[in-house]
């Protein structure tokens, strides 16, 4: 069943042949690595440096005999949040609370890309080491 995934800060990634059963979502290795970043490797599944070990007795929560690999255990192992339309079949994984901690306590602003009234695009990044004065506003 095709799936779309929206995985932290990759773009949405359609996965053409996850399985979906109940609250579990299975990726072939091949689309987990390239919808998320992680891998399965012998010491449990890994992203960069980070490296989560699939606990004793539970690897078949997370790991099928055909090496399909259930991102919702992983997501839940590591307390990340995640959301779900069953209609559209379209699974959101936000950022672990780990990065979000790491990125709060370096006192950075996350970037993002807005456009000014002529349509040029802005980052946040394109003015690192300056003072910005930022407004919003909504008109609700």
């Amino acid at each position: 069943m095709p799936a779309t995934i929206i995985y932290d800060n990759h773009a949405n990634t359609q996965v053409a042949k996850a399985n979906v059963e109940g609250d579990n979502l299975w990726l072939a290795t091949e689309d987990l690595t390239g919808a998320t970043g992680w891998e399965l490797k012998p010491e449990g599944a890994c992203r960069g440096e980070t490296c989560v070990t699939i606990p004793a007795g539970r690897r078949a929560e997370f790991v099928r005999p055909d090496g399909r690999f259930n991102l919702a255990a992983l997501a839940r192992q590591i307390a990340q949040p995640y959301a779900v339309d069953e209609r559209h079949v379209v699974w959101s994984f936000a950022r672990a609370p780990e990065a979000i901690g790491a990125q709060l306590r370096s006192l950075e602003a996350p970037d993002f890309t807005l456009p000014d009234l002529d349509g040029k695009l802005h980052s946040l990044s394109d003015y690192r080491g300056r003072k910005v004065l930022l407004m919003s506003w909504a008109s609700w």
